[in-house]
Parts: C-alpha cells; structure tokens; sequence
C-alpha cells in the first residue's frame, strides 16, 4: 500500500517543498511514530519541537512552520494543515479500499414498505422498521436499528449498534403509576451526517426529533425525544441531550457533557467535557460548569465552603449597607 506525494498535491492542493513529487508514501502517521516513508503533519505550533525528532519523510505545514519543516526535510505546505490531513486520509482510503458495498446484506430485515436507495449499504443483522428511508450512499453498519417512518439522508455514516427511532422517555404519573405516552413522531436525519456507536436518537413524542445536515456524532450518545439539533454541529462520546432541547448550527459539545430539556443553545456554542448545561445559551461563546477535581478532603472542604456562599453573600451585602449607612451619618 503506497502512494507518490504528487498524488496528494495533484488532488488536494499544496505546495510540495524538498522532494520528488514521486516520492512514495507508504502510510500516514503521527509525528512521533511516522518513518522515513510516511506523511504526516503538524497542526500547531505548540507542537512545533515534535519536528526535531520525528522520522517522517514528509511533513504537512502551515506557511508559519514552512521553514522549520523545511530545515528538517520534505513538506507540503498548506492554509490548513489538519484539514488537509482528513482529506488526505480520505484519499488514502479512496485509492486503498475503493470498492464500497452496496445493497442488503443477506441477514438484515428490511421491512417491505421501507425504502431504500439501491446505492445505500445495510449491513449484517440491522433491522429497517416500516415505512423507514434511507438514502443515497448511506452506510448502516452492523446492529443498526433504524425503527419506522425514520428518515435517513444522503451520505450518512451509521456505526455499529446505532438505534435510531426507540421510544422517548415520556411517562405521565398518576395515583403513584406511570401512564405511558406513546411516542408518535419519527427521526428525520439529514445528509452527510456521522452517528457512532451504540448512540440512541429517540422518535419524538408528537413531533419529529431532528438532525440536521452536516451532523456529526460520537460514540454512547443519547438524544432525547423531540431534540432539534443544527446543521453541522459536533458532539463528543457521552454526551446526553435531554428531550425537546434546540441545539443550534456549528455548535460543540465535549464528551460525557449533558444539556437539559428544554433549553435552547445559540448557533455557536461551545460546551466543554462533563458541563452540565442548566440554562439556555442564548449568545455564541465557549461555555464551561466543571467543579475542579482535587484530592477527596480539599475537594470536600471546598464543597462544604460553597453551601455556605449563599449565606456569605448575605452578610456582604448587610456589612455593605451599614458601612453605607455609618459614611451617610459621618458626612
């Protein structure tokens, strides 16, 4: 498995600088553990002392590190060196493993009123509920669920395990019971969205739960009923979205973070890993509600002083008030 640098040039731009364009590559690697034939990159200059030590027979750089990559060996310069590293692994797989499968694998169950695009792969043992869609190029890997009337777009990617339309979590209590619900919308994706593994998108309870186009999705997410999440929004692994919450477009949620019912986040918000999201993020920005971990006796003296800021708070503001009063009287 090789390819030649003028390749990548050729296809995804850049400007090769102190090798052959026929120079092969045989894969692409880390810095730290790339070899005298592989690509790699560097996509920030933090990093930048990694270009001392690594082996990589070539290197992807941004015009600021041209002349500490060049003084080391072969680069390829470009604007944005990360993106053109997905791409070039895009092309590496395109060139690599070019066949991609298509049609029914024979131990899945596709419903007879489903549709789906004769481009479109489902893998071994899904289940495709009735009157369920699925587009052009979309790839169900193995165990993926996909219940009725849900709707998958064009070029989406579903990995194993993903189950898309179970039922909400709605219970109506009455007399000490739980009177169930039942959940009457469906799950519409859009294009070129990514779900990973074992995530779970529930149908909503009357209207649609919905992705929209450009979403991208880790693995073990969960995605509450009636959940409305923007174009090109990414989540990371643990992620929970809790029913009828509105994520807005190109937002960001770290790993394990979780966003109440209800709450609307603005286009542009960005959540770090493990907050939890307790009110509405109505303005673009980077949004953090993490407790700072410690060894276990500092970190419960420090909870035990934050219980009493309340009351703290209030003895300010009395001290405040008769210092005010005594300077009136003073003056």
């Amino acid at each position: 498995m090789s390819l030649h640098l003028g390749a990548f040039v050729q296809a995804l731009g850049g400007t090769l600088i102190g090798a052959s364009p026929e120079t092969r590559v045989e894969r692409i690697a880390p810095l730290e553990q790339a070899g005298p034939r592989d690509l790699s990159f560097l996509s920030h200059a933090r990093y930048q002392h990694l270009l001392q030590t690594t082996r990589a027979g070539c290197v992807i750089v941004s015009p600021a590190l041209q002349a500490a990559a060049q003084a080391r060996g072969a680069c390829i310069v470009v604007l944005d060196p990360y993106a053109y590293f997905a791409k070039a692994t895009q092309l590496w797989r395109q060139h690599h493993d070019p066949v991609k499968p298509r049609g029914i694998h024979p131990s899945a169950v596709v419903d007879p009123e489903a549709q789906v695009d004769p481009t479109a792969w489902v893998g071994p043992l899904c289940v495709v509920g009735r009157g369920a869609r699925i587009g052009a190029d979309t790839v169900l890997a193995s165990r993926v669920t996909l219940g009725d009337r849900c709707v998958v777009g064009d070029r989406c990617i579903l990995h194993s395990g993903v189950v898309i339309g179970a039922d909400g979590f709605g219970f109506a209590p009455e007399q000490g019971r739980w009177v169930k619900i039942e959940q009457l919308g469906a799950v519409r994706i859009g294009n070129d969205v990514e779900i990973g593994a074992n995530t779970c998108i529930d149908r909503g309870a009357l209207e649609d739960t919905v992705i929209e186009d450009g979403v991208k999705l880790d693995n073990l997410i969960q995605v509450g009923h009636n959940v409305h999440i923007g174009a090109h929004s990414a989540m990371a692994g643990c992620v929970g979205i809790a029913g009828s919450a509105r994520i807005g477009a190109h937002c960001t949620v770290g790993g394990g973070a979780i966003v109440l019912g209800h709450l609307e986040l603005a286009d542009h918000v960005h959540v770090s890993a493990a907050t939890v999201v307790t009110r509405s993020l109505n303005r673009p920005g980077q949004y953090t509600g993490m407790f700072p971990i410690d060894d276990n006796a500092r970190w419960e003296k420090n909870a035990a002083t934050l219980k009493q800021l309340h009351g703290l708070r209030d003895r300010v503001k009395a001290l405040e008030q008769a210092l005010k009063a005594a300077h009136n009287n003073n003056g």
